[in-house]
């Protein structure tokens, strides 16, 4: 027996949507399969931008051994006297003396020219003193030719001129600029080798370079210090270096 009574309707609940929740289900649908889609797409390309930034920072070398192409010798000496005429004629003798000590070695007569003089005077228990001082420079491209002078250098003390303090023979590399470009490349191979090895220990791979700066070139004596001075002379064999920092990317 129905307890159902005449006048009472009964409504069954559909769990298949109606022709409304239908219009809304596809729209809905591709909205989420675009949000995962996009973080998915998202956290790729913060990987992939993380992996794309990184890099190594590594120095490279490149040092070169030259022959200096210019000798420049700075003769200092001076003559003292009672009277300027006297201490003049000294100078004047000294001076006669290196011309013809260059001229000896077969250097040409304007490969040596006066750079400076200078007079004083001082006077000790009334006794006056006059020192002419005397400055002779020679400039050569014969290397060899200059070497040989500055061996025979003393020559110049038995002939009577006592050379003072600073007069030295320098050689200086004036070519750099042709070796620039080629040494700056080596510099940067030797850099990568660098980074190579680096991501080798890594399991990276090294890519283009990201940033370079060059040093400074530095040109030194090949064999250890040595500067002109009274005696001493400079060394025509130089070593130029120079050192660049290049970060490459990794990959």
């Amino acid at each position: 027996m129905s307890n159902d009574s005449p006048g009472k309707r009964h409504h069954s609940t559909s769990f298949l949507p109606g022709p409304a929740n239908r219009r809304w289900l596809l729209p809905s649908a591709i909205i989420a399969i675009g949000l995962v889609a996009g973080g998915y797409l998202l956290g790729d390309g913060l990987k992939r931008a993380h992996r794309a930034d990184r890099s190594v920072t590594v120095r490279g070398l490149a040092e070169r051994d030259v022959t200096a192409d210019l000798a420049t010798w700075t003769i200092a000496y001076s003559s003292s006297a009672g009277d300027l005429a006297t201490a003049q004629s000294g100078v004047e003798n000294d001076t006669r003396a290196i011309q013809a000590f260059f001229g000896e070695l077969g250097f040409p007569a304007d490969a040596l020219q006066p750079t400076g003089a200078n007079v004083q005077q001082s006077k000790d228990n009334g006794v006056v003193t006059f020192t002419v001082r005397q400055r002779m420079t020679l400039r050569s491209q014969d290397i060899k030719r200059a070497q040989d002078a500055v061996r025979r250098q003393f020559e110049l003390v038995r002939r009577g001129v006592i050379l003072e303090e600073g007069s030295g023979m320098a050689f200086t590399f004036t070519r750099l600029n042709d070796i620039k470009p080629p040494m700056v490349a080596a510099a940067t191979k030797d850099a990568r080798a660098a980074a190579e090895q680096f991501a080798k220990d890594s399991g990276a791979e090294v890519g283009a370079i990201k940033s370079a700066t060059q040093g400074y070139f530095t040109i030194e004596a090949r064999d250890g210090d040595s500067g002109g001075g009274w005696g001493v002379s400079d060394t025509p064999y130089k070593k130029v270096r120079v050192v660049t920092t290049v970060d490459f990317y990794l990959k």
